[in-house]
């Protein structure tokens, strides 16, 4: 397996992962073509859109996010690891983050609803239970 233009953990973590969900770099089909956007004469002279095709799964990737055909390399292999674990019905790390927030969002809005509206349906019905109490008193006189 080649090594890219990341940390070292980074590779390594790559290579246990592709090892445990049986991804071989002999089943990838990659191609290197020219990006898109801004960059002038650089983009237009350099290959370092990365296109990758993992045969077994048909699963098409291309990325160009990074000005570094390397680091492209390493983003498009992690993104079929984590398209591969979807497809397996595995959670991925985006999957994860967004339990996380959706979390989040739940626990703030109950302690929204607790700060606010609580305490003012509290005052509600005590100004309810006070009007109830003053008509009683005038009923009695």
């Amino acid at each position: 397996m080649p090594t890219f233009a990341v940390s070292e953990e980074k590779n390594k973590w790559l290579k246990e992962k592709m090892e445990s969900l049986n991804i071989r770099e002999e089943d990838i089909l990659e191609k290197f073509i020219r990006s898109s956007g801004k960059g002038g004469q650089k983009v237009n002279k350099t290959s370092s859109c990365v296109y990758i095709k993992h045969i077994p799964t048909g699963i098409e990737i291309k990325r160009m996010k990074d000005r570094s055909q390397s680091i492209n390399r390493f983003l498009a292999r992690r993104e079929l690891i984590e398209r591969i674990e979807r497809l397996s019905g595995k959670l991925t790390n985006e999957d994860i983050k967004r339990l996380k927030a959706k979390k989040q969002k739940q626990k703030r809005q109950k302690r929204a609803a607790l700060k606010y509206k609580t305490p003012a349906t509290n005052v509600a019905s005590q100004a309810e239970g006070d009007i109830v109490n003053s008509n009683e008193d005038k009923s009695k006189t």
